[in-house]
């Protein structure tokens, strides 16, 4: 008879304690599906009920870029380097939008899915990582319109240029989901213990945007402000994007590698905290 004590085994092991850089890579990779599942349930919960649908991808873009155009191009008379004004403004919003989705969607995913996670485990990553993705894809279509555009005004005349830069665009993309998953991760992290976070992300967000070159190139910028505007990390990533598609804007290799070490630290400090936070949040929120 084979002893009670005998090793065995099992599909799954809870242990009371682990790594804080322990992140499950594996149990990610196992709960894949999952993961597939997730984004599919943000897309349809999101367009439940809604008679345009999809179509509000490029909707949204679309009448923002004309609000931009109206009021910071010919009321305010922000120069775009030249670009044509709906290019210039659909470029920094095609690009911002991703960033801002996935910190603000990841910034709440705890109070979110607490229902959730205090009745079955999967990997907590999980989640966020989701969001990212369902926001890739929603990146993806609004490419498909800024694309677009940029063959229309280059048929109609518009001195547009690709460039060099343009074979860093995988590139500029993982920063951007990187950064804002990162930041996400900390501040719902902080949202466990102090709620009123929640509240000042969607307004900290729209700050943060008037500190980028979304709305205005660098090369405009007041020289005061400048060493300031370029401190934050997804002004290179904008400025890299427009140069890349368009030619115009600055690129610059040092600033470009300013924002990967920036995003890397970031991101990691968001992973460490995220990954202690799971443990007792449920005690929490």
């Amino acid at each position: 008879m084979e002893s009670s004590n005998s090793s065995q085994d099992w599909d799954l092991v809870i242990e009371s304690k682990s790594s804080l850089f322990d992140l499950k890579l594996y149990d990610l990779w196992r709960y894949r599906d999952l993961l597939r599942m997730f984004v599919k349930r943000d897309f349809v919960s999101f367009y439940k009920q809604t008679i345009l649908g999809p179509l509000w991808f490029f909707i949204q873009p679309i009448f923002t870029t004309l609000v931009y155009v109206f009021v910071f191009g010919n009321l305010a008379g922000i120069s775009t380097d030249g670009l044509p004004q709906f290019l210039f403004y659909l470029s920094g919003i095609t690009a911002w939008n991703y960033f801002a989705d996935c910190i603000t969607k990841t910034s709440t995913v705890f109070k979110d899915n607490a229902n959730i996670f205090g009745k079955v485990y999967f990997p907590r990553l999980i989640l966020p990582l989701s969001i990212v993705v369902s926001n890739l894809v929603r990146f993806g279509v609004q490419l498909i319109l800024f694309f677009s555009m940029m063959v229309y005004f280059y048929l109609d005349g518009a001195d547009i240029q690709v460039t060099y830069v343009a074979l860093l665009f995988p590139v500029l993309v993982l920063l951007m989901a990187f950064l804002g998953l990162g930041i996400g991760l900390i501040i719902t992290a902080m949202t466990t213990k102090y709620r009123d976070l929640s509240f000042l992300v969607t307004f900290g967000v729209q700050l943060l945007m008037y500190a980028t070159t979304v709305i205005y190139p660098l090369s405009s910028a007041p020289e005061q402000y400048r060493g300031f505007i370029e401190m934050n990390p997804m002004t290179p990533i904008i400025e890299s994007f427009r140069y890349a598609f368009l030619g115009a804007g600055e690129f610059s290799w040092n600033n470009l590698l300013y924002t990967t070490l920036v995003t890397l630290v970031v991101f990691i400090l968001g992973l460490v905290i995220f990954n202690k936070t799971e443990r007792t949040f449920v005690d929490t929120i």
